[in-house]
């Protein structure tokens, strides 16, 4: 699928790696869109240089200046779980905890979200309403660039072939200023926005003096609605200036008809999301709260994979470097997986055929297993980068000739059906339980967002879940 995998062991060395590399060269962190692009063949042929394992990459951070600074490797989960982003970027937080699946987010970055660069991507809607700018390294230098200069068009940036993006930044939200994100899809979980919008305000008491509000999937790019945003300057929030801003906000928007939705459609949800979410504003609902509650599927951990301390790898398609990690308690090597899956190891190669593939895109979840203790997609995850990592599927999960208690739950509750997606909900399961281990039913239907089940078995399969938390609150 990639003539090479590389993994560096620092920024320097990936910088010169794109140097050399150029246009044969991607950056690839999560890579939920990638691997996909690369499973239609439109990027065979390819470099990769994995930056997901290089300390400090990570972080996110609140400088002197009160400036917000976000991680070239920051997954969403990470955003979403940010007690900074809560308190002082709210819309990125909540716009973070929407994306994809628990799985997805727990691979999928905010680097890479902006750089895919589709119009309808949540976490540019966000970081254009905190008013973001990215910083872009390469060995030439570095520079600094808005969103409106950065983004050119539909899946368009500035940037170059030798580029990373390298920080992310935006200005604290202080106590007068109050943001919120709100999107709407054809269903609550795992969809593409049909519209989404990102607003921050300004306060003096009541008054509006200051508004940014900012649309996606109605424009080419992610745009600002300026007249409301001059509409609301100076005003409270009353119906009638509520229901101005909401209406010009439509009138701002572009949309086209595609198969998610009519163009009109789309206009009248902008109305009606900028009113809600303004309203919402108004009257502070969910102030000071953030999604702290979703789950992540972390398991034990702190949602962090371990890092590469060694020198730089390079696996190669049909090449000789193993790839070497350990499945469910034993050490593995597997030559010649430098161009695989992870799936593609576990099933063909360790005959571990519990991990199903379902869709091969990361919507189905039938393919969930944990790498270092975390939730991710095996169909997403390239081989290569399981190397030096703990991995655990499903047939790992059952310990001294015992089954999980989960295991047990869903032979005992009748939770499978055909059995195709049941080890995909086991996983995803087990790592609930472990993070939370006695869930509320929306937390259970939240961590279990991820998996599809094709017999519509989910009554069956939550009652499961709240059998083993019943029955073993410690799993």
């Amino acid at each position: 699928m990639w003539n090479s995998y590389q993994t560096p062991a620092s920024l320097d060395e990936t910088l010169r790696l794109l140097a050399e590399r150029g246009s044969a060269a991607r950056i690839i962190a999560g890579g939920t869109d990638l691997l996909v692009e690369l499973r239609r063949a439109t990027g065979r042929g390819l470099d990769l240089i994995d930056v997901s394992r290089m300390d400090g990459l990570d972080e996110v951070w609140l400088d002197d200046d009160c400036m917000i600074h976000i991680g070239p490797a920051v997954t969403h989960n990470q955003a979403a779980a940010s007690r900074i982003f809560a308190a002082r970027g709210t819309p990125l937080s909540l716009a973070s905890s929407q994306v994809g699946t628990p799985q997805v987010r727990n691979r999928g970055t905010i680097a890479g979200n902006l750089i895919t660069a589709s119009p309808a991507n949540d976490t540019i809607a966000a970081l254009w309403a905190l008013d973001a700018r990215l910083t872009i390294s390469s060995v030439r230098g570095r520079r600094t660039l808005s969103f409106p200069e950065f983004y050119q068009g539909v899946r368009r940036t500035a940037l170059s072939a030798d580029e990373m993006v390298t920080d992310i930044v935006f200005p604290a939200l202080d106590a007068s200023q109050k943001g919120i994100f709100v999107r709407l899809g054809l269903r609550r979980a795992n969809t593409i926005a049909m519209v989404n919008a990102a607003l921050v305000l300004t306060f003096s008491g009541d008054t509006v003096i200051r508004a940014r509000i900012a649309l996606g999937s109605v424009a080419p790019t992610i745009i600002r609605a300026a007249e409301a945003e001059k509409a609301l300057e100076g005003k409270r929030l009353s119906p009638e200036c509520i229901a101005e801003a909401a209406g010009l906000s439509a009138h701002a928007a572009a949309p086209i008809t595609d198969v998610r939705s009519g163009a009109d459609y789309r206009r009248e949800a902008v109305r009606i999301l900028v009113g809600r979410a303004l309203a919402a504003l108004r009257d502070k609902e969910g102030e000071g709260t953030s999604p702290a509650s979703v789950p992540r599927l972390w398991g034990g951990t702190d949602g962090r994979f371990q890092a590469w301390k060694g020198n730089t790898l390079c696996h190669r398609d049909n090449g000789t470097e193993p790839v070497e990690c350990i499945v469910n308690g034993e050490r593995v090597s597997v030559r010649g997986a430098g161009g695989k899956r992870l799936i593609d190891i576990l099933r063909d190669d360790l005959a571990l055929t519990g991990t199903k593939e379902g869709c091969g895109a990361g919507e189905c979840g039938a393919c969930t297993i944990r790498m270092d203790g975390i939730s991710v997609l095996a169909c997403l995850v390239p081989a290569p980068r399981a190397h030096g990592t703990e991995i655990v599927t499903v047939e790992g999960l059952a310990r001294g000739g015992e089954l999980h208690p989960l295991q047990q739950a869903f032979i005992d509750e009748g939770a499978v059906q055909c059995g195709f997606c049941t080890p995909g909900f086991i996983m995803a399961g087990a790592s609930l339980l472990e993070e939370i281990p006695h869930p509320s039913c929306g937390q259970i239907t939240s961590g279990l967002s991820g998996n599809l089940c094709r017999c519509t078995g989910y009554y069956s399969i939550m009652r499961a879940v709240e059998r083993a938390a019943v029955g073993r609150g410690d799993l």
